[in-house]
């Protein structure tokens, strides 16, 4: 069935779909249309789910935390600085192997205050071991929502799923919504290997001495490195069951281009509209969309950008003091490739703080990409008011 709605209701119904037992949350802009709707859920008895009410962030990922602890399936939703709040329960949830989901709707931090789309606020959370997965589209917002809940239920990891305020939160888009028969195939229910259990007591969460804790982490980053495996298979499955698809790493117009852009998010979506105007014209240019972040797709990066002459990250985000991050981190991922099959890079900056990404702006970044000899500096700013 096709409806038209809003980023924020495909995640809500992503999550009613993937049958979640318990959901916690804090409002805040502009995430909140997303546990409003699954409140209404609760309330009305559409979906069997407790609804925490907490004071905080933070305390809505502990509640979660508790939640998957105990083998049921958890989310929570959040933005910008809420999930900057709940920083230290980001680490239990990994650290502890919890399978919860959480939509983060991406929003600038402060100050100055700004509600409107930047990328800072989930990638400042890169190290604390979700996998983290950005979307284009609200259709892709809804399945990727249900395909979460499965993925980290396969490798016991956290997952984030990733959209844009308001260009996909508030935006009303045409989006086909699978059968709850369809995803019960899909998803099962969660089977936790581990779990607080009155009638076999375990303890969690105690105090690791330094003879096991390396293997904890170590434990942790086979779980990453599974998760790679693990997601192109949900797709392949999700693919079978819907026609639709959404790759770690999506090509577009690839095959024969001499510039490639690499986006994310909705960027993408303006930027394929740049392409398909110079492709028309004659010009040799394509784009990779990076759907995930983390676990980070070093291998089919390699082999996607390999022989490639030039490369033009647009990030819409930023690490003061270094870059843009998703090109510091192409840039390390493509270091010990042999010179020759190594692509020259520019990292934009770009569209901080929500404002808008244009096809006049990328058009401007393609040509100077083109025509420059090579970067001027890592950090391309663009756009910046003298």
């Amino acid at each position: 069935m096709k409806k038209v709605i809003v980023g924020n209701h495909a995640v809500s119904l992503g999550v009613k779909l993937a049958r979640c037992e318990v959901i916690s949350a804090y409002p805040i802009t502009p995430q909140t249309q997303v546990v409003e709707m699954l409140s209404e859920m609760c309330a009305s008895g559409e979906l069997n789910a407790r609804y925490i009410k907490v004071e905080s962030e933070h305390s809505a990922m502990a509640a979660c935390v508790g939640a998957s602890a105990a083998g049921v399936r958890a989310f929570t939703a959040s933005s910008s600085h809420g999930l900057v709040y709940m920083h230290e329960m980001l680490h239990w949830a990994a650290g502890g192997r919890l399978p919860i989901v959480m939509a983060n709707v991406n929003r600038a931090l402060g100050p100055g205050w700004n509600i409107w789309v930047d990328q800072s606020d989930s990638l400042s959370q890169r190290d604390t071991g979700w996998i983290q997965l950005y979307c284009e589209t609200n259709q892709e917002v809804l399945d990727t929502t249900i395909q979460a809940f499965r993925l980290a239920e396969a490798v016991d990891l956290p997952v984030m799923v990733v959209l844009d305020a308001f260009y996909l939160s508030h935006t009303a888009e045409p989006v086909d919504i699978p059968d709850q028969a369809l995803v019960d195939e899909f998803l099962p229910q969660r089977n936790a290997t581990h779990k607080l259990d009155t009638a076999d007591p375990h303890a969690f969460g105690a105090l690791v001495r330094p003879e096991d804790y390396t293997e904890m982490r170590h434990d942790q980053q086979l779980a990453m490195a599974r998760a790679m495996t693990a997601f192109d298979a949900i797709e392949q499955d999700w693919a079978r069951l819907t026609g639709r698809s959404w790759p770690a790493l999506e090509a577009y117009h690839a095959d024969d281009a001499d510039l490639l852009l690499l986006t994310s998010g909705t960027i993408t979506s303006t930027a394929r509209d740049v392409i398909d105007e110079r492709r028309a014209a004659g010009d040799r240019i394509g784009l990779l969309k990076m759907k995930m972040f983390r676990p980070f797709p070093t291998a089919a990066l390699r082999t996607a950008l390999r022989g490639v002459r030039r490369v033009a990250v647009l990030d819409r985000n930023v690490s003061p003091g270094h870059g843009g991050i998703f090109a510091e981190e192409i840039r390390s991922a493509l270091y010990d490739m042999p010179l020759d099959d190594r692509p020259m890079l520019f990292g934009y900056v770009l569209g901080l703080g929500g404002r808008d990404v244009t096809p006049a702006v990328i058009n401007d970044i393609i040509d100077s990409t083109r025509t420059a000899v090579s970067p001027e500096r890592e950090d391309l700013w663009v756009g910046v008011k003298s």
